[in-house]
């Protein structure tokens, strides 16, 4: 049986290098714990007994999905439908006053269960023309969110009705768990996007976005910029929402505060 290595400071270190360089995220020093447990499995795959020779493996240009597996291992959040409801509650009340066109961005969408819950609020509330995009750093959460299939114990925050009208509940081999309908996913687009770096020119303008609980990974000046960034790409009159952990306050930029961790462009 394989010992238990142990992450020490210097692998940490290359392993906040690593992130730094590949996400801008900076991982503080408090997360070494988790960092050691999400890469845990990753030895045990290739058998290694230490942080070591992992990293050398990393380090090796062969090696290169490898190496932004480790990116996707590390930024990966859990999340579920309709987290921190109050905001969804608020946008179904705002999108009912909205004339089509209407786009939506969630800008850190991981597996998708963001992106699919804006789709179901746009769905029920708005007609006419409406589009979602969900982005994210990472290729393998967001080939797991287009997919749209998720357990069925990820519906237990479902408005009355919802799952029947948005999900197909499936049998035999998929018993227990749920997929998006085909209409809904149509109705979102998935695609690759660092926040960090300079947005795609093409991005466009939107009427909402949610960026939330990604701030939590970077420290104020990177705050402010990434915010100012995804700002740019906002509409006068648009909504901005973070999470209800997360702060802005102090940022110079042209948000009015609309309620708790949700602002307009003006």
């Amino acid at each position: 049986m394989l010992s238990l290595p142990k992450l020490g400071e210097a692998q940490f270190k290359q392993l906040q290098r690593l992130m730094q360089d590949a996400s801008g995220i900076h991982l503080a020093s408090n997360k070494r714990t988790l960092v050691a447990g999400r890469l845990m499995r990753r030895l045990r795959h290739f058998q290694f007994n230490n942080y070591d020779q992992y990293l050398a493996l990393i380090a090796e240009p062969a090696h290169q999905r490898e190496r932004r597996l480790v990116v996707d291992l590390l930024t990966t959040n859990e999340t579920y439908f309709f987290r921190e409801h109050p905001h969804f509650e608020f946008l179904g009340q705002w999108l009912a006053k909205q004339r089509a066109p209407v786009r939506l961005w969630s800008a850190a969408c991981s597996s998708g269960e963001e992106p699919y819950s804006l789709a179901m609020v746009a769905a029920e509330h708005l007609g006419g023309d409406w589009s979602v995009l969900a982005s994210d750093l990472s290729q393998s959460m967001l080939a797991l969110a287009e997919r749209g299939i998720y357990s069925m114990e990820q519906s237990r925050y479902f408005p009355d009705g919802w799952l029947r009208r948005h999900a197909q509940c499936g049998v035999g081999d998929m018993e227990g768990r749920l997929r998006i309908q085909a209409n809904l996913r149509s109705r979102v687009r998935f695609r690759e996007v660092n926040v960090v770096r300079p947005l795609p020119e093409d991005l466009g303008t939107f009427d909402v976005i949610f960026l939330r609980n990604l701030l939590i990974y970077f420290e104020p000046a990177q705050k402010q910029e990434i915010v100012r960034r995804i700002v740019g790409q906002l509409r006068v009159g648009g909504l901005l929402f973070i999470g209800h952990a997360e702060s802005i306050h102090g940022f110079d930029l042209p948000l009015r505060l609309v309620q708790p961790s949700v602002f307009e462009r003006v």
